[in-house]
């Protein structure tokens, strides 16, 4: 095997094991930001309230991180916009959902 394509195999190698961690981290916020926003009316374990405030346990099933993220931001319903959370903390609220 030439030199650079054991560089290219190793760089490939460790980017796959640096995702699993980062992505872990972008749950655990996500969690954290869930708590603080969300589970006063989606309650704690995403079961929601009646049809006022919707579960989101499959909610992954339902809408692409891409979606998830354009609500919270936007809100709809009774829900309201989100519109303080930043990016990253929508990307990470997302991924956790999306669990």
């Amino acid at each position: 095997m030439s030199k650079s394509l054991r560089i290219a195999a190793l760089s490939l190698f460790a980017a796959a094991f640096a995702a699993a961690p980062a992505a872990a981290q972008d749950a655990a916020a996500g969690a954290k930001l869930y708590a603080a926003n969300c589970a006063s009316c989606h309650g704690p374990d995403r079961a929601g309230m009646g049809e006022t405030f919707p579960a989101l346990t499959d909610v992954g099933k339902r809408l692409d991180a891409k979606k998830i993220k354009e609500r919270i931001k936007a809100g709809g319903g009774l829900m309201p916009p989100f519109g303080q959370l930043s990016e990253k903390d929508l990307e990470d609220i997302a991924v956790f959902l999306k669990q």
